[in-house]
C-alpha cells in the first residue's frame, strides 16, 4: 500500500511538506502541491481525509439538527446541506433532538462535542435553550432568528402575505389562516404577516394551533365550511393536504368553493396547477446554510449574521381554481 512517505520521496519534499500540500495547500507553494499532487496520482495514493481533519483539530463532521423526522419540510434542507458539505471535504450527521426544554440541552451537548458545528433546525424551543446550544460550537440556526445567532430564513412570511393580498385581490371576502405548532417561530410571522396585508378589506379567521399533519388539516374541514371563507392558507403541506381530502369528501371540490393554497410541486404532481402556490427551495436553504456555517469552523465571525432567501409565489392565470394545498 502507497503511503504519505512514499509520495513525498516521489515528490522529493519531506513527509510533511507532502502531508500539508494535501491537506492545507494554502500554506505551500504552488508548484510544490503541484508536484506532490502528481505524485500521488502516479502512485495511486489515497489520503485518510479523516486524520488530515484531526490534525487540523478537528472531526470534519458537522450535524444537521431537526426536531423530528416526520415533517417532509426538513428533507431538502437535509439534501441541499449535504451536497454543499461534501464540496469542502465535510461529512453530514443528522440528530433528532426537540429542544423543548433544558433536559434537551443534555444530548444536544453530547452531539455538539463531537462535531466541528451544527445547523440547528428548532421552529417552537424557548429563545433561551436555542440559544444555549448555539453556545457549545459554531452554531447556523434554520428558518428562525434568534438575536445573537447566525440564521438562514426562507422568508414565507412575505409570500404568505403576498399571497393573501392577491386573494383579497381576486375577490375572495373571507380567509382562513389554519396555523402551525404552538410557539412556532415562523407560525408567529405569518399569521401578523397575513393579517397586516389584509388589514380590513377581508374577514380573516385564524385557526389553530395544529400539529403539522395530515390528520389536523382533515379535523379543521368542518370549522372552515362554517367559517363561509372562500380561501384558507394552511402553514403546512400536510395540513393542507388533510383538508382538501376531507373536503372533498363532503363533496366540497369544484372551482371557486373553497380554494386552498398550494405548495407548487405538490400542486402539480397532483394535477392543480391552476391553484395558487407557494415555492420554498428547501435545497437553497440548507445549502446556504452551511454555507453560512463552513467559514464559522475555521473562525468565529465578527458579528452574528442574518440572511432572509426569497420565496417565489406562482399565481395561476385562471382563478379561483380547484382545491390544492399549501407549503411548509
Amino acid at each position: 500500500m502507497t503511503t504519505l512517505a512514499d509520495v513525498a520521496a516521489h515528490a522529493g519534499v519531506s513527509k510533511s511538506t507532502a502531508s500539508r500540500a494535501l491537506s492545507r495547500p494554502d500554506l505551500v507553494a504552488p508548484e510544490t502541491v503541484a508536484r506532490v499532487r502528481a505524485a500521488a496520482q502516479t502512485l495511486g495514493f489515497i489520503p485518510n481525509r479523516a486524520a488530515s481533519h484531526l490534525a487540523r483539530g478537528r472531526s470534519g463532521i458537522v450535524a444537521l439538527v431537526v426536531p423530528t423526522l416526520d415533517n417532509a419540510f426538513f428533507t431538502p434542507i437535509i439534501a441541499g446541506a449535504q451536497e454543499r458539505a461534501r464540496e469542502s471535504d465535510l461529512q453530514l450527521t443528522v440528530a433528532v433532538h426537540r429542544l423543548d426544554d433544558v433536559d434537551g440541552l443534555d444530548g444536544f451537548e453530547r452531539l455538539a462535542r463531537q462535531v466541528d458545528g451544527c445547523i440547528l433546525v428548532a421552529p417552537r424551543g424557548p429563545d433561551d435553550i436555542v440559544r444555549a446550544a448555539g453556545a457549545f460550537g459554531p452554531t447556523v440556526l434554520v428558518d428562525r432568528e434568534i438575536e445573537g445567532m447566525t440564521s438562514i430564513v426562507a422568508d414565507t412570511a412575505s409570500a404568505f402575505a403576498e399571497l393573501a393580498t392577491r386573494l383579497a385581490g381576486a375577490g375572495h371576502r373571507g380567509i382562513v389562516y389554519l396555523g402551525g405548532p404552538d410557539g412556532s417561530w415562523q407560525d408567529r410571522q405569518r399569521s401578523a404577516a397575513i393579517e397586516a396585508a389584509v388589514g380590513e378589506r377581508v374577514e380573516l379567521t385564524a385557526l389553530g394551533p395544529f400539529p403539522a399533519t395530515f390528520a389536523a388539516g382533515v379535523a379543521t374541514a368542518d370549522a372552515v365550511i362554517d367559517s363561509g371563507a372562500t380561501a384558507v392558507v394552511p402553514y403546512a403541506t400536510s395540513i393542507g393536504l388533510g383538508l382538501v381530502f376531507a373536503l372533498r369528501a363532503r363533496g366540497v371540490a369544484s372551482p371557486g368553493e373553497i380554494v386552498v393554497s398550494a405548495e407548487r410541486l405538490v400542486a402539480e404532481a397532483i394535477g392543480a396547477d391552476d391553484v395558487p402556490a407557494i415555492d420554498v427551495d428547501g435545497d437553497e436553504l440548507g445549502r446556504e446554510a452551511m454555507a453560512a456555517l463552513i467559514p464559522m469552523l475555521a473562525a468565529p465571525p465578527a458579528a452574528p449574521t442574518r440572511r432572509r432567501l426569497g420565496v417565489s409565489v406562482h399565481w395561476p392565470p385562471a382563478h379561483p381554481a380547484e382545491n390544492a394545498l399549501s407549503s411548509r
